[in-house]
């Protein structure tokens, strides 16, 4: 039973990315390169929240001050539980990178365990314009 659900999941993701490249190439967009860069510059929504050693760390600081950089919108804030919070809207390459950031980087003297990633919108337009600290 579980090789015909992979087989007949397979067929219909080859049918999905036939239809799809069929529907590109009339559209003009025949280089899967034009897809993705109009998907790098989708505007999406995620929340996060960052587990580790983050507060005391000045990690919202610098999470502010790198999404202002990038162009990002949203708000992040310390939480009850010990770990960093927030949502982030922008462009989903911006916002990939914000992740990476998130992720490995974080402030100086930070320990990063891991970065949960939740609700994921593709947005028509921007609920935050500015990046802020929350209390």
């Amino acid at each position: 039973m579980a090789v015909f659900t992979q087989t007949l999941w397979s067929m219909q993701q080859q049918s999905i990315y036939q239809q799809e490249s069929l529907y590109l190439s009339q559209m003009g967009a025949a280089d899967n390169h034009l897809v993705q860069q109009a998907n790098a510059t989708a505007l999406v929504s995620v929340e996060f929240e960052v587990f580790g050693q983050v507060q005391g760390v000045y990690f919202t600081k610098y999470c502010r001050d790198m999404c202002t950089q990038l162009g990002i919108g949203g708000w992040v804030k310390n939480s009850k539980k010990g770990t960093i919070v927030g949502k982030m809207q922008g462009e989903k390459i911006r916002v990939d990178q914000m992740i990476e950031w998130l992720s490995k980087t974080g402030s100086p003297g930070c320990k990063i365990e891991h970065c949960d990633l939740a609700n994921w919108e593709f947005l028509s337009r921007q609920e935050f314009r500015n990046f802020s600290i929350r209390f």
